[in-house]
């Protein structure tokens, strides 16, 4: 996509009613009618390079929905996801958006465009936490597996749902709208863990009608209208290094945030680099403790 064309498509996304466009979508997704679903599948297939090889299921026509397709289960170790505890799991396929060290409380979206830890978390004392910490932005296209899982092993303390707008995350997008990844909606999932505290985010995005985990289910606007925060310290959720803890309905980005000195990122995390889940994502700084537990 050139210079005027990105432009042109942001320009669009300011103009749709995104959040009609991804309601209808929403629900276009979860039609079981045969014809419709195996038809939309297959397009979807014929657009993108979807890799097949790796899901559990491999005929298209076995998923009752194109929902259920585009939420597929990989076969059983297609990727990598055991090792020792100082090695920091990729959470999710994808590419590199940014990576690296927080600047004070700020991270980077693009070259030229930063947000704050306060507006992405919606918590000041949860910011403080991770001023100068490590950061990771992960965007998932649409042909990824859309699964994403634990860095580390870990207990769930809180879970945020921040309303918001849902702009695309595409790299056309983050370049040009300033504090995207604060102002789209997002769920903010806080753990203990052998590192320290860790935040793994889940962020919205055009036509993502919903997001969900493993612990809640699914998480919309509509399910969560008059809770957006709940604390789970009297209900523990611990999750394994490697298990799944959340998925995308449709495409969007993952940012996991770690605190200063916990972590070493790996070198190769740099912007336009394509991960995949359980590759090595960072090495512990020091050794593990079992504070996840």
């Amino acid at each position: 996509m050139n210079k005027v064309g990105a432009s042109l498509f942001v320009l669009v996304q300011y103009l749709l009613p995104k959040r009609l466009i991804s309601s209808l979508f929403y629900r276009l997704t979860r039609i079981r009618t045969r014809w419709f679903k195996n038809l939309f599948i297959r397009t979807f297939c014929r657009l993108y390079p979807v890799r097949m090889d790796e899901a559990l299921k491999t005929e298209l026509s076995d998923y009752p929905s194109f929902n259920r397709f585009f939420t597929r289960e990989l076969k059983p170790g297609v990727r990598t996801l055991t090792g020792p505890p100082e090695r920091i799991l990729c959470p999710a396929d994808g590419t590199v958006s940014q990576a690296g060290q927080i600047d004070d409380d700020l991270l980077l979206q693009a070259k030229g465009r930063q947000y704050s830890l306060e507006s992405l978390l919606g918590d000041p004392k949860l910011a403080e936490v991770f001023i100068g910490g490590s950061f990771a932005t992960i965007y998932l296209a649409p042909y990824n597996y859309h699964r994403v899982h634990m860095p580390t092993a870990g207990s769930l303390l809180s879970m945020r749902y921040l309303p918001g707008n849902l702009f695309s995350v595409n790299q056309a997008t983050v370049s040009r709208i300033d504090k995207l990844f604060a102002t789209n909606q997002r769920i903010v999932c806080e753990f203990a863990t052998g590192l320290g505290p860790m935040v793994q985010i889940l962020v919205g995005a055009f036509n993502v009608g919903s997001m969900a985990t493993v612990w809640g289910g699914a998480v919309t606007p509509h399910k969560y209208r008059n809770i957006n925060y709940l604390r789970y310290e009297d209900e523990p959720v611990s999750l394994a290094a490697g298990a799944e803890m959340g998925r995308f309905n449709m495409g969007s980005t993952v940012i996991v945030l770690f605190t200063a000195d916990a972590v070493n990122l790996d070198p190769a995390m740099v912007s336009g680099q394509v991960v995949e889940l359980g590759q090595t994502l960072a090495l512990a700084a020091a050794p593990v403790t079992s504070g996840a537990n």
